[in-house]
């Protein structure tokens, strides 16, 4: 006689997938904070139920079926979470006074330490960097939870329509159906799932250093040539977005509170699989202290997007302190 599965068991084989499922959870939020939470749920809810696991699928298949239908409860009662580009308002100059909306639920970052992209070990990586950039992201905040859901298992878990059919409880037909209608939909606002997402080329790491440089060396200037002609500046909860070098140059000319060399630290962060910073701001006291986490997508050997994320809650998501003390501080 077969013995039953126990708790301990539970614990010992499902907490290998925990980062997994949390990036499974992100792409379905669009939060960190709600996938964080919606995993934990997902264990809880499996650790009850599985004395009655019968292992007709794996346990992968079944947390993943869980913690896809406890985000599509969540969904039920909660907005989608836009960038401000998402917002449907056109872009605006620089010289446009700021206006911040702190009642929308904007899209977040995710650490790569969380989702399971971090290292540079291929087989410590559990979550494909493609799948949890943040333009996918943000684009699949713009179809329907159901449609979202069915999408992610097809094209990024790859799996069989009859298996997405019983974890959102429709049919195989259906899901087909779905995924047709998503995929169009999705290949009007994003690039394809299909999309590389490759390491950083020399030509680029030698520009996101200069980059760098001119932030903290406060060379306004310098920034024009290093974005694309149509780059793009956002930095939720602030409703407006910004596209062109000289116009987000101007942005940061007159908008940040940086005034002379050293008020910015940039410390190097992994995000969504994409170069990110935790962005530090002197005061007047000459400490640094949390300012924003800064997003970067690249298009060629130029930045193409750049998000800025002023939520001082992701710092303690992202492992970072609040004030920053490292040797390099000026």
């Amino acid at each position: 006689m077969t013995d039953k599965p126990t708790n301990e068991d539970f614990l010992r084989l499902a907490d290998p997938m925990r980062r997994e499922l949390l990036a499974h959870c992100y792409r379905m939020m669009g939060s960190v904070h709600d996938a964080e939470d919606l995993v934990q749920e997902t264990y809880l809810r499996a650790w009850r139920g599985y004395e009655n696991f019968e292992g007709r699928s794996s346990l992968r298949t079944w947390l993943y079926r869980i913690a896809t239908t406890t985000c599509l409860t969540a969904l039920d009662n909660r907005s989608r979470r836009p960038l401000p580009t998402g917002l449907g308002a056109p872009s605006l100059d620089a010289s446009a006074p700021l206006v911040q909306d702190g009642e929308v639920p904007w899209l977040e970052p995710v650490p790569d330490t969380l989702a399971g992209v971090a290292g540079d070990d291929p087989a410590s990586i559990v979550t494909s960097r493609e799948s949890i950039r943040l333009a996918l992201i943000a684009a699949l905040q713009h179809l329907p939870p159901r449609q979202r859901a069915v999408l992610i298992l097809r094209d990024v878990l790859k799996w069989k329509a009859a298996e997405v059919a019983e974890a959102v409880g429709t049919s195989t037909a259906a899901v087909n159906s779905i995924l047709q209608r998503a995929r169009a939909q999705l290949n009007e606002v994003s690039p394809t799932l299909d999309d590389p997402v490759e390491p950083l080329t020399q030509e680029q790491q030698a520009l996101l250093d200069r980059y760098v440089a001119a932030f903290e060396n406060y060379d306004v200037a310098g920034l024009v040539d290093l974005f694309t002609k149509d780059a793009v500046w956002e930095m939720p909860p602030f409703v407006g977005w910004y596209q062109g070098p000289e116009n987000i140059a101007e942005l940061v000319a007159t908008r940040c509170p940086a005034e002379r060399p050293g008020d910015l630290k940039l410390v190097p962060v992994g995000a969504n699989g994409q170069p990110a910073f935790a962005v530090y701001h002197r005061r007047d006291d000459g400490v640094h202290e949390q300012f924003a986490i800064m997003v970067l997508t690249f298009s060629g050997e130029r930045v193409g997007h750049v998000g800025m994320f002023f939520e001082e809650s992701l710092f303690e998501t992202f492992g970072m302190p609040a004030k920053w003390e490292g040797s390099e501080t000026k």
